[in-house]
């Protein structure tokens, strides 16, 4: 397996995750997850890794999400690391394909997320979700449309499970192809995956530098961006 890499230093390597690729390993299946690439791509690093001192991913993308995923190569940026997206000083950027048109173009989404009282799989922004309920926040913006359906940035600015297809169902905009939040919609916008991707992070290195890292869009959502004039040229994918 090889990922493309979109940024590395002595500290930090991220690459593009595809759709389908898990991040690590669930314990339950024994498919290849891009924290099995980072183990034999670095593997003088992971040698010298320990308990105590990890290295790896820092953050995690669902396994329908592509885009930006990022590995600290030594224990000392993984500290650096965890620390940063734990106090919200990443910033990150994803674009999501959405059935139908929002009226509010651009606000935020502040529902909290515990557990679907149905489904053990899923996460639930309803009152009476199971669990506990941990905040959320979540800044959108509709960036084009057409009849039907929204192109939107979407800004998490917490990191819970699921938290962007969970506030996007929640405001009645699900993301298009989502099996899990969305299963009675129509496929559409030439879209056979979750359409959901992780385009851009703003990421604070150990050096005391910010890096701007940008996966950009993959071939299997390019077909979406025809529906939305101009859009194809602002994101093209390579």
């Amino acid at each position: 397996m090889e990922l493309p890499i979109l940024y590395e230093d002595k500290d930090v390597v991220a690459v593009a995750k595809p759709a389908g690729l898990i991040t690590h390993s669930d314990g339950r299946t024994k498919e290849e997850t891009a924290e099995d690439w980072f183990k034999e791509t670095y593997k003088k690093e992971n040698a010298a890794a320990t308990p105590e001192c990890p290295i790896g991913y820092v953050h995690r993308l669902d396994r329908d999400t592509s885009g930006v995923l990022v590995f600290a190569k030594n224990s000392a940026a993984y500290a650096f690391l965890r620390k940063a997206f734990h106090d919200r000083e990443v910033k990150k950027e994803y674009l999501a394909f959405v059935y139908g048109v929002p009226k509010k173009k651009k606000g935020s989404i502040d529902f909290s997320i515990g557990r679907s009282r149905s489904d053990f799989r899923l996460r639930s922004a309803q009152p009476k979700a199971k669990g506990q309920l941990r905040e959320a926040h979540t800044q959108y913006e509709v960036i084009a449309e057409t009849e039907g359906y929204s192109l939107m940035k979407m800004n998490p600015e917490t990191g819970r499970t699921h938290q962007i297809r969970v506030h996007l169902k929640a405001i009645h905009h699900p993301i298009v192809g989502d099996s899990l939040y969305s299963p009675n919609h129509p496929a559409a916008l030439g879209i056979n995956r979750l359409g959901l991707h992780a385009y851009e992070v703003h990421l604070p290195l150990p050096s005391g530098e910010i890096t701007v890292i940008t996966a950009h869009i993959p071939n299997d959502l390019a077909p979406a961006f025809s529906y939305f004039p101009g859009m194809s040229e602002k994101f093209a994918p390579v």
